[in-house]
């Protein structure tokens, strides 16, 4: 299967990078002839042409800025995270590949599994709300507290 990916982070310098090369090395390793533009703050790198995009099964767009998406109109498209093309660069494959195989055309976000376990079976909004109440550790330890307790 041929795919094209474009990876994109605000400085380019490194996370962009490491997730092309997952990309590239994990997606030869499942069979797939992959070509990978890296996008940052020196422009484009490795860009891809309009004959690698219209033979393309489907794209996978990694980033965490925005990325132009006129020119995969029409292709199965994948969106997800730098984050997600380094930690998790199968999932985006395989989706990629289940909607290559499905005949959908349009965009599909990765649903990251990850962040189910750690809510240990609360609600999302169950977990902010703990989390709210913990942010600055004990109040009572606080600068203003124990001004307050000197003065008082």
């Amino acid at each position: 299967m041929k795919l094209v990916a474009v990876t994109s982070c605000p400085t380019g310098i490194a996370h962009s990078q490491m997730a092309a090369e997952n990309l590239r090395t994990k997606g030869e390793e499942m069979g797939h002839d992959m070509s990978v533009e890296v996008q940052g703050a020196m422009g484009a790198q490795d860009e891809l042409t309009s004959e690698e995009i219209a033979e393309a099964d489907a794209v996978i767009i990694a980033a965490d800025t925005a990325v132009s998406r006129d020119r995969f109109e029409g292709k199965p498209l994948v969106k997800g995270t730098v984050k997600d093309a380094v930690n998790d660069v199968e999932s985006l494959i395989r989706e990629a590949e289940e909607l290559a195989e499905s005949g959908e055309t349009g965009e599909t976000e990765l649903q990251s599994g990850g962040s189910d376990a750690d809510t240990d079976g609360e609600s999302p909004s169950q977990s902010q709300s703990n989390d709210q109440k913990q942010v600055g550790g004990d109040p009572s330890k606080g600068l203003f507290a124990r001004l307050k307790r000197l003065f008082s």
